[in-house]
């Protein structure tokens, strides 16, 4: 049997909690919590905006759990608020689209990572700035490399945070052409 046949024999709920697990699964090498991610896939492939207790359901996580990752998602930009005529619950809803989604995944990993590494090795090297001898040269010299390094990644993450899909596009294109 090829995958074509597998395929037709698979439900769409099937695939998209298929989908939904392993985007979980990539979540945690992308530095965000397992529920977290499979909560943003479960809203970002569905037609209509959730409940708690829906993604409660549909996930089997606990309220605590539900609620706590569906503020964080808000946090981020990655999911709003939506309020319904006549219903007292909130829904939520998650950004569709994939260049704001990556720019603002991008725009977090910066805060919460790199901001902090580059305070680090700045900090290093203010610290050690009357230090003498060989071995407190050559620390400085490495501190300072990474931090050269951490600020370019830094700023060429600011740069592309700026650009729209399509130029960023075209300019990835003349890069890696």
């Amino acid at each position: 049997m090829n995958s074509s046949d597998v395929s037709a024999n698979l439900s769409l709920d099937e695939v998209r909690d298929n989908f939904i697990s392993q985007w979980g699964a990539f979540g945690s090498h992308w530095g965000i919590n397992r529920t977290m991610a499979q909560i943003h896939a479960l809203l970002m492939t569905g037609l209509e905006a959730l409940s708690t207790d829906e993604v409660m359901a549909k996930l089997s996580v606990s309220r605590g759990n539900a609620h706590t990752n569906l503020k964080e998602l808000v946090s981020w930009g990655l999911v709003r608020i939506v309020v319904k005529k006549g219903d007292r619950k909130e829904y939520f809803d998650a950004e569709r689209d994939v260049w704001k989604i990556f720019t603002i995944i991008l725009r977090e990993r910066q805060r919460r990572e790199i901001d902090p590494a580059l305070d680090l090795l700045r900090n290093c090297q203010e610290e050690t700035k009357g230090l003498e001898g060989a071995e407190a040269e050559a620390f400085r010299n490495q501190v300072k490399e990474l931090e050269n390094f951490v600020s370019f990644a830094r700023n060429l993450g600011s740069k592309v945070d700026k650009l729209s899909y399509g130029p960023a596009m075209k300019l990835a294109a003349k890069f890696l052409g």
